[in-house]
């Protein structure tokens, strides 16, 4: 395949602290690469830099002669006065070939723009905004797609269009996305910026599954290295103390090498140290059994009835996932269930003094002007913890912040700090309910699991909406799906993401009343059989398989040889190869199994 663009040792710092350094890759015609890492390590930044908006510091990149490049930005500022059907066909003159304005009205109708095609952009919400961007940037007919959190505030039904698309388009896209469910069907190779990689960059091709799978075994490999160079260390250094005074060109030649393997060892330890938030919300004393029940409540928005008649008992340990399109009335129902709106009809009852700790997707409680700092801790120099004080920068640590960042402004923190920030300020709270309102947008998958891991815990009720079906299924032990033409305004209760994929499945295949009357034979699908050349794999493969074991037999010999012991860098390069061997190996087991099933 042609490579579209190629980046060179790309480096980039903010404020003097590095962002990444020395990244290089390729990307080639049509591929789908997924573009991951921990908060802060300069996605974002990565891919402005790939769209001609920044510069990096140092490194080269190099494009296609004639590359169309679109890009979906995280932030979108979208001109306010301007009509969604402007908006794209102002870009549909741009596009190559003339058919740009067919182009436009036929994405219009694929992301159901046309409704809202004469309303100004400032009038949309998050996720029609985003699907008005969307199409902006495919009218233009791009060689290579950007994305930066596409996911953001699209409802599921639209993610799901979203997934479908780009796994079909015959583009190339680099996305940035901690949807792990979207990155599995979507992406066919990854790209992980992280430090604890060689070189900052993991480059795996294959879904997301593969990635973890590579992942464990990179970071086994590490580990397993870092405790051989640790005792060749010690050993060295034992040496040095008790050993004669360094005269000979030999003894300067080993107190040499064991300064190199120091710094080795402390290269290693770096990339092995893994850190992850830590989270923990504060539940209340007094457990009531009934926190919030509703008894056949009904609300009405003008013409459009948003739910009826709708029954929900919440009780501690509860955890309750909402589930439906944008504006169907998701938030609406929380303010109704908090007492912040009233329903038409119907009984609400809440427990006495019910304490609610609300995260609310818009983040307009946190002031881009404050420094990181006065967000956490308005006032002096300690948070009330849990009773206690602690001083700010041992709770911001808590945070993954670091000192050099208290002093930085809101403003300047990436999407995923901020949401941090947010978890940061819920947590001095008690609560007996928590309510989360889109909670996963910009965290990265370490701080999604920590999160995950902490809300199955909660000893109170958990609220929660998200895009993030894996999250969404993990936390929530029901959801309630909003209402369809269907079912006239009636909530659906499902015990797992699954069974409403079923359900939803089902309601597409449902036929209609004509093809009930004449239904087409479906002619069974043929079994395909080995080719010749797959038959001759097939037969070869045990041999492979041995010699590539043997291989890494002999590879793990010779890191515990001596002579390989003592010399840091020829005992990297061995490790390296276990790696890749030991991946082969699986790799090969996997193409056994799938030639077994053939035959």
């Amino acid at each position: 395949m042609a490579i579209l663009l190629s980046a060179s040792v790309v480096s980039k710092a903010f404020d003097a602290r590095p962002l990444f350094q020395g990244l290089t890759f390729v990307v080639e015609e049509r591929e789908r690469i997924g573009l991951i890492g921990p908060n802060g390590a300069g996605k974002s930044t990565l891919l402005k830099i790939l769209a001609g908006q920044l510069p990096p510091d140092s490194g080269t990149l190099s494009l296609q002669k004639g590359l169309r490049v679109g890009f979906l930005q995280q932030e979108l500022k979208l001109p306010p006065d301007l009509t969604v059907e402007d908006y794209v066909m102002h870009a549909a003159m741009e596009a190559p070939g003339g058919d740009g304005p067919a182009l436009a009205g036929e994405l219009l109708s694929k992301l159901d723009l046309n409704a809202l095609s004469h309303k100004t952009l400032d009038s949309l919400s998050g996720g029609w905004k985003k699907r008005a961007a969307l199409a902006r940037e495919l009218v233009k007919e791009p060689d290579l797609l950007l994305l930066d959190e596409p996911t953001n505030h699209l409802d599921i039904e639209s993610i799901l269009w979203l997934e479908t698309f780009l796994a079909n388009a015959r583009f190339a896209s680099l996305i940035v996305t901690h949807d792990r469910l979207f990155l599995q069907r979507v992406t066919n190779r990854i790209l992980e910026i992280d430090r604890r990689n060689p070189n900052g960059l993991l480059n795996v091709r294959g879904d997301y599954a593969t990635y973890l799978e590579q992942k464990e075994v990179l970071l086994d490999t590490q580990k397993r290295e870092e405790r051989v160079l640790r005792n060749t260390l010690r050993r060295e250094t034992e040496w040095l103390r008790r050993g004669p005074k360094a005269r000979t060109t030999k003894q300067q030649a080993r107190i040499q090498a064991a300064g190199e393997l120091k710094e080795a060892v402390e290269e290693l330890s770096a990339r092995n140290e893994t850190r992850s938030a830590r989270i923990n919300f504060q539940g209340v004393e007094k457990k009531p059994k009934r926190l919030i029940e509703a008894r056949a409540i009904t609300k009405r928005f003008g013409d459009t009835t948003l739910f009826k008649d709708f029954d929900i008992f919440i009780g501690p340990k509860d955890r309750i996932g909402l589930l439906g399109a944008n504006g169907c009335g998701k938030s609406t129902l929380i303010q109704v269930l908090l007492g912040s709106v009233a329903p038409d009809s119907g009984q609400l009852l809440r427990a006495e003094q019910l304490q609610v700790a609300y995260f609310d997707q818009v983040r307009d409680s946190l002031d881009p002007t404050l420094t990181l700092w006065k967000a956490l801790c308005p006032h002096g120099d300690h948070v009330n913890y849990r009773g206690r004080p602690v001083h700010v920068r041992g709770y911001a640590d808590r945070f993954l912040f670091n000192k050099e960042q208290l002093e930085v402004n809101v403003g300047r923190l990436s999407g995923g700090e901020r949401a941090r920030v947010l978890i940061a300020r819920l947590m001095l709270n008690e609560a007996n309910i928590l309510v989360l309102d889109e909670p996963t947008n910009d965290l990265d998958v370490d701080t999604l699991n920590v999160l995950q891991d902490c809300l199955t815990e909660f000893d109170g009720a958990v609220l929660l909406v998200t895009h993030d079906r894996y999250f969404l299924d993990q936390v929530a032990s029901q959801i309630y799906a909003f209402p369809t033409e269907e079912n006239q305004g009636h909530l659906t209760a499902f015990a797992g993401l699954d069974q409403w994929e079923r359900w939803r499945e089902a309601k597409k295949a449902k036929p209609t009343a004509r093809q009930a009357e004449t239904p087409t034979p479906i002619a069974p699908p043929k079994k395909r059989k080995l080719g010749f050349n797959e038959t001759r794999e097939l037969a070869t493969m045990e041999g492979t398989l041995q010699s590539v074991e043997a291989r890494l037999k002999d590879l793990e010999s010779q890191s515990t040889e001596p002579d390989v012991v003592s010399d840091s860098k020829r005992l990297s390069q061995i490790f390296q190869e276990i790696a890749k061997t030991q991946l082969e190996i699986e790799r090969l087991y996997a193409r056994w199994a799938e030639l077994e099933a053939l035959r």
